[in-house]
């Protein structure tokens, strides 16, 4: 989740809107690369989620690494919710998952780099306090009581709203977690033609990374149960957005279905004012029943496209969101996944004529099927794992063609930050399978095995 938005004078028009999203446009040679990676953390003796405060919590987490490492201190009121260093920023999810923001960067060495030296300073915190933390789509054991509410005024709205308007918003707040990378585009043409990729092909992503077939621990019957959660959460906000797909797709199209998504709050002064249901068309014309009389800055027009969850989004860049969190090779696959798919043109360009002619009705059954079996899916004829494999070769030359060296030079490529893909599509199986293989044999049905074997 977002920390709150800063900067920004009123808007003036809705042509402010539309040019936020153009403000994004960058020439090629500026494109960056930013991973978000989350993780739960956990007591070490009791396999029991840290609270917020005390001598063994998230607090006691953040202010080790500021003390230790020199991040400077968020704070909301009282609270410390957050911490940023070096372009990089560490929140706090609804239920105590630590994220990782990572800073702009050049190439996926170096976002690799930042994500290995960020888990060496979260484990060598933790590890003063007995914690640990864990990689997974899905909280494996843990309840929904279980899990505390962090001291975030939008959080504690959002979990008021969310039981309104579906059936999973408190469990994809507290339970849940993701790897995303966050990609630029250089025009509105470019844009559009990433989003679509982007959305097609999120349920691949969702397949290869799904990691999270346990529930209180059970087998929940779901490679991906993160994926499920999202798919009953809240159709407002949601979703696959099939009009990316339709003529007279652009910028000025993407405003439109953000006005019409219900807002959550406003922030002003260091609090969130309740604006749930609300409408940003009201708020426009001075006429938000939160904050009567009072015009929106662009600052609020930042926080509200935080309030919207499709399977990919955007800002003044590219969200891709349809991945499972997990182990460190992984977080380091995500970016390769999309990087090699998106910033190489004609690998662009081969998605997009993979793509064409898939149905809006195609795309979501393959959202579905992704959940349910990952690389095992099939959905009319057209297999999951096939379409894995031809994904990650694209993927692949796409890397080879952007020739980011690492290493000094002795790296010569990206490429191979798509091994553990490729270790998935030659077994066929997705980190799911493996926890469930492990589950039903050597654990012999105990799910708290997995905090012992792939904790960070």
């Amino acid at each position: 989740m977002s920390i709150p938005q800063s900067g920004g004078g009123p808007i003036e028009s809705y042509d402010d809107l539309v040019g936020y999203f153009e403000e994004g446009c960058k020439p090629k040679d500026q494109w960056k690369i930013g991973t978000e990676h989350e993780k739960f953390g956990y007591c070490e003796d009791k396999l029991m989620p840290l609270p917020y405060a005390g001598e063994r919590s998230i607090k006691a987490i953040l202010e080790g690494l500021q003390d230790r490492y020199g991040w400077n201190p968020i704070f909301e009121g009282e609270y410390l919710i957050g911490l940023e260093l070096n372009g990089a920023n560490i929140s706090l999810e609804p239920g105590g998952q630590l994220e990782l923001s990572g800073a702009p960067l050049d190439n996926i060495h170096q976002t690799c780099d930042e994500v290995n030296e960020h888990l060496k300073e979260v484990h060598t915190v933790a590890d003063e306090i007995g914690a640990r933390f864990i990689g997974l789509g899905m909280a494996p054991t843990w309840t929904h009581e279980d899990m505390p509410l962090m001291p975030k005024g939008r959080y504690k709205l959002m979990d008021s709203y969310m039981a309104t308007v579906g059936e999973t918003g408190k469990d994809m707040m507290r339970r849940t977690c993701t790897v995303q990378v966050n990609l630029d585009f250089a025009s509105e043409a470019d844009m559009v033609q990433k989003f679509r990729t982007a959305l097609a092909l999120q349920p691949v992503a969702t397949a290869l990374f799904a990691n999270s077939p346990f529930k209180e621990g059970k087998l929940n019957g779901h490679k991906s149960w993160r994926s499920r959660i999202w798919r009953h959460l809240d159709a407002s906000r949601t979703g696959m957005l099939p009009f990316v797909f339709e003529d007279g797709m652009g910028f000025e199209r993407y405003v439109e279905y953000a006005l019409d998504v219900p807002m959550y709050f406003v922030y002003r002064d260091g609090k969130y004012i309740n604006a749930l249901g609300q409408s940003f068309r009201d708020f426009l014309k001075g006429e938000l029943p939160a904050m009567p009389g009072e015009k929106p800055t662009m600052s609020d027009w930042a926080d509200h496209l935080t309030t919207l969850f499709p399977e990919a989004r955007i800002k003044k860049y590219m969200e891709m969101r349809g991945a499972d969190g997990g182990p460190w090779r992984r977080l380091c696959a995500l970016p390769a996944f999309w990087v090699g798919l998106m910033y190489d043109q004609n690998a662009l360009d081969a998605t997009t004529d993979l793509i064409k002619g898939w149905t809006p009705e195609f795309r979501e059954e393959l959202r579905v099927a992704a959940s349910v079996d990952a690389l095992q899916a099939e959905v009319g004829g057209v297999k999951m794992l096939d379409l894995a494999r031809e994904c990650v070769a694209i993927a692949e030359a796409g890397l080879k063609a952007r020739g980011r060296e690492g290493a000094g030079g002795m790296v010569p490529d990206e490429t191979h930050f798509l091994n553990a893909l490729k270790d998935s599509i030659e077994t066929g199986h997705s980190p799911a399978a493996e926890l469930i293989e492990r589950f039903n044999t050597d654990w012999n049905g105990d799910a708290s095995k997995v905090f012992g074997e792939y904790s960070y």
